[in-house]
């Protein structure tokens, strides 16, 4: 690796994101704001599951992250850094439970820290929810699932403009793809079609490992990961 390189490091993993920001590093807490970014609705949402209204949620999101930002928020979650998912609730949930957001807040809004992001869509869903079968730990995971897959998407469509044609077939059981007639579409005969489906499910399953290792401590732990968020996916919601 050439010596100039930006400590955007040897890897994404990031708890050496984390460790560099506790030591003032530049392009280490540009990582975490990009980390955040992706993974800040689940935080969102599982705090307004928990009762606080949308203001209150806003409010303790940002002062959440400012703190964050500054390296002191690491030490919140003790033991629960292998996986950044599991810091981050872990970490918000003491966070919520501090007496530091009432001896910081002055006023709506008067958190140092101030993200740009759209609160509004964050809350698309939120008020059809029953109150009494709501569960904000379970309904986290899955919301940290949809965004994982929903960034790795998104990744995949700005690189490769005709993985957009392909993403209707990723989710689709070998028995139900179409047949000759949606692969003369593609220019290709049958076989040709779910031999393309398969390298293209191949390639977004890889993105998809890589995008959850960037939120482990250990590469061992991307299966045990996976599952762990497909089963998410999946569940059964009362």
């Amino acid at each position: 690796m050439p010596a100039n390189k930006p400590t955007l490091f040897l890897t994404t993993r990031w708890t050496l994101v984390g460790k560099a920001v506790a030591s003032g590093d530049t392009e280490a807490r540009r990582a975490l704001d990009d980390l955040f970014r992706i993974y800040w609705k689940p935080l969102y949402r599982y705090v307004r599951r928990t009762g606080k209204s949308a203001e209150d949620a806003e409010d303790l999101v940002q002062g959440f992250f400012g703190l964050l930002v500054e390296g002191d928020g690491l030490r919140l979650a003790g033991q629960e850094r292998g996986r950044f998912r599991a810091f981050l609730l872990a970490a918000v949930k003491n966070f919520m439970a501090s007496e530091w957001r009432r001896e910081h807040r002055q006023k709506r809004g008067g958190f140092a820290t101030h993200l740009s992001l759209d609160w509004q869509d964050a809350e698309t869903g939120l008020k059809l929810e029953a109150e009494d079968t709501r569960s904000p730990d379970r309904l986290f995971d899955r919301e940290w699932a949809m965004a994982l897959l929903e960034k790795v998407l998104d990744d995949l469509e700005r690189e490769e403009p005709e993985f957009t044609r392909w993403k209707p077939y990723l989710s689709m059981s070998r028995e139900r793809l179409p047949g000759a007639e949606i692969a003369g579409q593609f220019g290709m005969s049958e076989g040709a079609f779910r031999v393309a489906v398969h390298r293209v499910r191949k390639r977004y399953r890889k993105r998809v490992k890589e995008e959850i290792a960037g939120t482990l401590t250990e590469p061992s732990m991307v299966d045990e990961e996976m599952r762990a968020l497909f089963s998410a996916l999946t569940e059964n919601f009362p």
